[in-house]
């Protein structure tokens, strides 16, 4: 088996591509190992490699992105090793059970600024960010503030504030005049 690996535009976070399908339905995010128990065994051994921050499974990638304080020197060949002995055992990405928490928003609850805010971001925002290894959810819209959370290789990267500021808040103010400002929020994952 062979796996391929990308770097991200964050220097703690690499792609990792198996060949095989990871997350088909939508991407699913894990920031820490006690948010993974009994959902994932792929992701809860990812967890179990020292130095290990965060595991993002995309469709047909897994980013993992690393404390600072890690060397990829070390840490990379047990990601490749997990991943491969995951995969040729034969094992689901997800257990059985396993429930994918849905971000699709209720649309019919939604203004018509906010359904505007939330089709731009899905077409002309979320395929760039999916392709640098991570994602971004809408969180709400209130006194012209959109409010995103970052996920994967973008949460913690060096260049997001860049990228929220000038590339999404750009486009987002262009396109709905509504739109005054950006903000990312954390999330809660507990």
């Amino acid at each position: 088996m062979f796996i391929q690996t990308e770097e991200t535009p964050n220097p703690d976070a690499i792609k990792f591509f198996p060949g095989q399908e990871i997350s088909v339905d939508q991407p699913v995010f894990f920031s820490e190992l006690a948010e993974v128990k009994g959902r994932s065994a792929l992701a809860e051994s990812l967890f179990h490699i020292n130095n290990v921050k965060s595991v993002f499974l995309g469709s047909d990638f897994i980013t993992v992105t690393k404390q600072a304080r890690g060397n990829w020197q070390v840490i990379k060949p047990e990601i490749l090793m997990v991943i491969m002995d995951h995969f040729i055992s034969g094992f689901p990405v997800f257990n059985e059970n396993t429930k994918i928490d849905d971000e699709k928003h209720n649309l019919d609850m939604l203004s018509e600024i906010e359904k505007q805010i939330i089709e731009t971001i899905e077409t002309r925002v979320r395929p760039f960010v999916t392709q640098d290894g991570g994602d971004i959810i809408y969180k709400g819209f209130e006194s012209g503030v959109v409010k995103l959370a970052l996920r994967g290789a973008c949460l913690g990267c060096p260049s997001s504030t860049i990228t929220l500021k000038n590339g999404i808040e750009s486009m987002l103010k262009h396109f709905i005049p509504e739109v005054q400002e950006v903000k990312a929020v954390e999330e809660d994952f507990k």
